[in-house]
């Protein structure tokens, strides 16, 4: 077991491959480093790639006080310095995605570009009559999850999660049992995060200036929410890319893994830093 300790908060990590360019990649909610187990060989023939566990999640610590999404972003900065592997590429899933575009807002000296899966930037979408309705629906259904974790239940407040919000109906019995742990371990960062006022907030004119190379994918299986948050992030990075993958949804990491390596690693190699 790896763990540093950057921001006074033990975090577990672990880095895989030994090509001299760095990747590092920021999971969502709920998950931990295990969630990239399926990318990971594909790509650290080529690049150095370091996975950990967000502060609250699974093998790494879990303050005792509210936490933020700021912090999350100081402990991906710092991690960052602290493994001397700045700048590098990062790439991030839902709220891993989120803290990744804070990152290029507030210290794009540790990037050479990020990579961006469905940020849940939902706060961008607050004017748009189109999909209030849509907004509206999942917050109820966030919200039932969340008190459900206030209540102790954890572990059906996961379920009700990956069924209501996040996978589909019946969806979490095909879920391995050790991911359905991981779910039912980390509910209380989850609860932590939905309390959190700033998790969805994101303000534009911080990534206005980022000229290093952007990469924003989303899936065509994903709710509809995502697609126009990824497209109002990208029209004001100065040098952005979007890539649509077919038939995936919201972790195409996980449910088709070779497409996101080859996203990845021809999005890098035509953007050579």
């Amino acid at each position: 077991m790896t763990v540093a300790t950057v921001n006074g908060t033990r975090l577990f990590y672990k880095v895989s491959g030994a090509g001299e360019v760095p990747l590092v990649l920021v999971h969502g909610s709920w998950g931990s480093h295990h969630n990239w187990d399926r990318v990971v060989p594909g790509l650290a023939g080529s690049f150095r790639v370091l996975t950990y566990d967000r502060r609250g999640h699974s093998e790494s610590e879990r303050p005792p006080a509210q936490g933020s999404i700021r912090e999350d972003v100081a402990d991906l900065a710092a991690l960052i310095e602290h493994l001397g592997l700045g700048p590098a590429w990062v790439a991030g899933n839902s709220l891993g995605a989120s803290i990744t575009l804070r990152l290029a807002g507030e210290r794009s000296d540790l990037l050479r570009g990020v990579i961006a899966h469905e940020p849940t930037l939902f706060s961008l979408l607050a004017n748009d009559s189109s999909v209030a309705p849509m907004l509206d629906e999942v917050g109820k259904r966030i919200g039932a999850v969340v008190e459900r974790i206030a209540s102790g239940d954890h572990a059906g407040a996961a379920e009700q999660f990956v069924e209501t919000v996040a996978l589909g109906p019946g969806t979490w019995a095909q879920l391995p049992p050790d991911l359905q742990q991981t779910f039912i371990t980390n509910a209380p960062t989850f609860l932590d995060e939905a309390r959190d006022p700033e998790q969805l907030a994101f303000d534009l004119a911080w990534i206005r200036t980022f000229y290093r190379p952007s990469l924003l994918t989303t899936g065509d299986q994903s709710p509809p929410t995502f697609a126009p948050v990824v497209a109002r992030v990208a029209d004001v990075l100065p040098n952005a890319s979007v890539v649509t993958f077919p038939g995936a949804g919201h972790i195409p990491h996980t449910t088709h893994p070779e497409a996101y390596v080859e996203a990845i690693m021809a999005f890098i190699r035509n953007n050579p830093t």
